[in-house]
């Protein structure tokens, strides 16, 4: 594996380090006989580290230069097919084909961080959803998520979904080659859709909080009436930052 260099266009950091390794796997509470479907195993370090808590691994990989070292490296447990090992591009793969049922299935993964936004829509929206995800993604991205002390976009979109918890930062020391920011391990646990019980709800949401959001520091009354008329008037005097997650959940419904 030392022989394969990281690449830029795939934003490639490859985590080496078995303390945040074992954090990751730990964040996750990964039990034995569960299936995890991990993106990007790179090198395969956190692959590894899934394969020794007995997790049956589903790994997508998307640059084909390392493929033929993961199959070597992993050949034991491919024969067994505790690991499913894939070539293809999580964000274009054919979901049928992986088997997943929503809710049996944990996403964990040391994700680019120029794709955290569609991966974070990819698996939350997703007809099959995971029970929960533990994601290695920017400081920052994990800190607005989890600890914002206002409304977001982002924020308030994963919170749709399921409770983000900020595990632990990860140092940019402990990836080869060391990203230019240090990470963190961003936990999201109990992913549903209970929030939108009835067909449409969701979409209208997204439609909302998109619509909000566009122009934050302008008031939402102005910006919401074209897509719910008079009601927009209970957010009169606020921006978007104002509104809870409650609040716009109500609006869509």
């Amino acid at each position: 594996m030392t022989r394969i260099r990281a690449k830029k266009s795939l934003g490639q950091h490859f985590l080496s380090s078995p303390h945040y390794l074992k954090a990751i796997v730990d964040a996750g509470g990964v039990q034995k006989g569960e299936c995890v479907l991990e993106v990007g195993p790179g090198t395969g370090n956190l692959t590894r580290e899934l394969l020794s808590r007995g997790a049956k691994v589903i790994a997508i990989e998307k640059d084909h230069r390392v493929i033929p070292l993961l199959r070597a490296e992993f050949n034991a447990e491919l024969k067994t097919k505790q690991l499913v090992l894939i070539q293809g591009d999580i964000l274009e793969l054919d979901w049928k084909k992986l088997g997943l049922k929503g809710g049996k299935y944990k996403v964990i993964a040391n994700i680019p961080y120029y794709i955290s936004g569609l991966l974070f829509r990819l698996f939350l929206t997703a007809k099959e959803q995971p029970s929960s995800m533990t994601l290695l993604v920017q400081k920052e991205v994990a800190e607005r998520i989890a600890r914002s002390p206002k409304e977001t976009l982002l924020y308030v979109s994963v919170r749709a979904y399921g409770q983000p918890h900020f595990m632990k930062k990860v140092p940019a020391g402990a990836f080869t080659p060391a990203p230019s920011v240090d990470s963190a391990i961003l936990y999201i646990e109990g992913i549903s859709r209970d929030n939108f019980p009835k067909k449409g709800q969701e979409q209208r949401f997204f439609e909302l909080i998109h619509a909000g959001f566009a122009h934050k520091r302008k008031k939402l009354l102005k910006a919401l009436t074209p897509l719910i008329g008079q009601r927009a008037s209970v957010v009169a005097d606020a921006r978007a930052e104002d509104l809870s997650l409650e609040t716009w959940i109500s609006l869509a419904k």
